[in-house]
């Protein structure tokens, strides 16, 4: 049945999750995964079975799956667990989290996948989404056209125009965004007598290129590769709906009798 093929499908990906954030497993081109030098180190150990349990020995994958920071917990042999009885309205908050992380981890890894070209697009759809750019199509004549001195693009701040928000966009996989590049940005902005400016990176700011922004004229925002997929799913940019629930109450208004 459909049900039981969706099931099936969510258990293998929840299963290469658990592998990938384990170390056991990489990403090796869309919709390829790999077996890393770990991963090959337990299969010559020859387990009888990798489970969850099995797979709570490697540190990496406990930092994913511990429970929030704000959940009171206790040290049992290395592994943390709740020292409190869960509600079921607690459950669903934190497998919901939960799934959130591992949708904000999968996605920013099918971002750095795509080509130069579609990030832009993907930059554009999101600018807009956002409320910024006015229509798709002026955005799109913007970005990516501009490529003027560190500048990717242009766009409006509101529908009218009144003011506008110069762009950088820099898909990078591994290494972070630092100073220079920011500082190049910089002045591009203030050859512009431009006031704000956006820097989204699929990688990461280092300190350094965080402090300067503070230390300059113009306005400058960076949104890093985990903001970015964040204002994505906030905006329904590149995600989809699954699944949605309601949880219902008695309404004691409904009972009063007069």
């Amino acid at each position: 049945s459909k049900s039981k093929q969706k099931m099936f499908a969510n258990r293998v990906g929840w299963a290469r999750t658990y592998l990938k954030k384990a170390g056991l497993l990489k990403y090796c081109g869309v919709g390829s995964f790999i077996i890393t030098e770990q991963g090959l180190k337990v299969l010559r150990e020859k387990p009888s079975k990798i489970d969850v349990k099995y797979l709570k020995r490697f540190p990496e994958l406990l930092e994913f799956i511990k429970p929030p920071k704000k959940e009171k917990k206790i040290k049992d042999k290395g592994i943390e667990i709740l020292l409190e009885e869960k509600t079921p309205e607690d459950l669903l908050e934190i497998g919901y989290e939960k799934l959130q992380e591992k949708l904000l981890s999968d996605l920013l890894e099918k971002i750095k996948q795509c080509s130069p070209e579609f990030f832009e697009r993907l930059v554009v759809e999101l600018l807009v989404g956002m409320g910024y750019g006015g229509s798709f199509e002026d955005a799109g004549k913007a970005i990516g056209k501009s490529g003027d001195e560190g500048i990717d693009g242009i766009i409006k701040e509101d529908k009218l125009g009144l003011d506008v928000i110069y762009v950088q966009a820099k898909k990078w996989s591994a290494n972070p965004v630092g100073s220079p590049e920011i500082q190049k940005f910089a002045g591009a902005l203030l050859g512009k007598k431009a006031k704000k400016g956006v820097f989204i990176t699929t990688s990461k700011f280092t300190e350094g290129a965080i402090a300067y922004t503070r230390n300059v004229e113009n306005k400058i925002i960076l949104v890093d590769g985990d903001q970015l997929t964040k204002y994505m799913v906030e905006n329904g940019i590149g995600v989809s709906e699954t699944a949605s629930y309601s949880i219902n109450k008695i309404d004691l208004d409904y009972f009063t009798e007069e």
